[in-house]
């Protein structure tokens, strides 16, 4: 991919936003290519096109399944994104559960819940998140979820999920991930880590086609009302007249079938698992490592410019996937961006990423370190499979421009 920058030259286009939408793999578009010429309805048909795409829908079901380490009694729901996952799960507690969150989530993680949630202040550390988290547990009875972030969108640093994890089930609570940005960086498993629910967006694990995923515990998605109601959810539906007014009465399916109302989204469904079960053979450890060699190398040349501050939750050196916050005194963080797009063909996100009480506090905290007023909100770099040291070298030069 080439663009036309601000002075006539062509230029490869850089793309470091992979935390908004990741580009398409190529086993995901050769996965959509080879199911489009039978798709057909799904779990609606005796024809062979229609049988041939209920089999991959199911299929894509279960590599999907086998790539989060789903328990044997979990569901894989296929939705639409992980706001959508998250909400479906919002719609799917018992009567009278506690939701006990952070309050810098992103909103898919922080709205759903309303406003009995119990939100705990932002941590300055892992430890501080752990310790918030079991004191706030200890004097809460009935069910009651913790629901927090795998990985910040805005940050990229990785929660302590295994500890909160272990702390939630010693209070008798579940736990419920968003593993948007964490899924297509580091391995995810249900079963290893014991978390009771995990939702994540195919179009940041490089399956750009519509479909999310919500996997987890049966006994709360079988005792709820569907989220959708429709044909898919529905076992039986009878009609009942009487004076003159007619009403319905439904028996709903039980599994992944209850929340999956209407035709679904094969192309989506296919797409999430090619990528899946191309990650699964590729050497993951390798691969974040390299990562882990960018992030450091953006981390420290904005460090080295004047007046740029990064935007941090924990500790400096505190484990994170590759996801970096900034922002530049005196240089409105559109600007930043506009430039770097027009002027360097490089794509990144600016504005408070959808985690604006989280974003505020810590453009507040960045501008202290500085020592300089950073603005009111901040550029976002991300990198992914693609990105590179020149990538990554040709953003710093770009901001480089604008300190000096």
């Amino acid at each position: 991919m080439t663009v036309t920058l601000a002075d006539g030259t062509i230029s490869d286009h850089i793309n470091l936003d992979y935390a908004a939408t990741a580009p398409c793999l190529a086993v995901a578009a050769d996965a959509v290519n080879e199911a489009l010429p039978w798709y057909a309805s799904v779990h609606r048909g005796a024809g062979a096109a229609s049988q041939r795409s209920t089999l991959a829908y199911e299929r894509a079901r279960q590599t999907i399944g086998d790539f989060v380490g789903a328990r044997p009694d979990d569901y894989v729901v296929f939705t639409r994104n992980t706001t959508d996952a998250l909400n479906l799960l919002a719609r799917s507690l018992p009567a009278n559960t506690t939701v006990v969150g952070w309050a810098g989530e992103h909103h898919a993680n922080l709205l759903p819940w309303g406003s009995s949630a119990v939100s705990l202040p932002v941590p300055r550390s892992a430890g501080e998140a752990v310790d918030g988290l079991d004191a706030a547990l200890a004097g809460l009875h009935g069910p009651v979820l913790v629901t927090v972030t795998g990985a910040s969108n805005v940050t990229g640093e990785v929660w302590p999920l295994d500890l909160l994890t272990e702390v939630a089930h010693r209070h008798g609570a579940r736990i419920a991930v968003d593993a948007a940005q964490l899924a297509p960086h580091r391995p995810v498993s249900l079963s290893e880590s014991d978390v009771d629910y995990l939702a994540f967006s195919g179009h940041k694990l490089y399956a750009p086609f519509g479909a999310g995923v919500l996997a987890g515990r049966a006994d709360w998605l079988d005792g709820a009302e569907p989220y959708l109601v429709g044909g898919g959810a529905t076992a039986f539906v009878a009609a009942h007249a009487s004076n003159g007014q007619v009403s319905y009465a439904v028996d709903w399916n039980s599994g992944p079938a209850r929340h999956e109302a209407g035709t679904p989204n094969l192309v989506g469904a296919v797409s999430i698992a090619a990528v899946c079960d191309a990650l699964s053979t590729a050497d993951r450890p390798a691969l974040a490592a390299a990562e882990e060699k960018l992030v450091q190398r953006l981390r420290d040349g904005l460090e080295a410019l004047p007046g740029v501050g990064e935007l941090r939750t924990f500790p400096a050196g505190h484990d994170r996937v590759g996801i970096v916050s900034f922002a530049v005194a005196g240089v409105a963080a559109s600007d930043v961006s506009a430039h770097l797009a027009t002027h360097h063909g490089i794509g990144v996100r600016d504005g408070l990423f959808c985690a604006h009480p989280l974003s505020r506090r810590l453009l507040e905290d960045a501008s202290a370190r500085v020592g300089a007023d950073l603005g009111l909100s901040a550029v976002r770099a991300s990198v992914g499979l693609g990105s590179t040291e020149e990538h990554v070298d040709r953003l710093l030069l770009g901001i480089s421009e604008l300190t000096r």
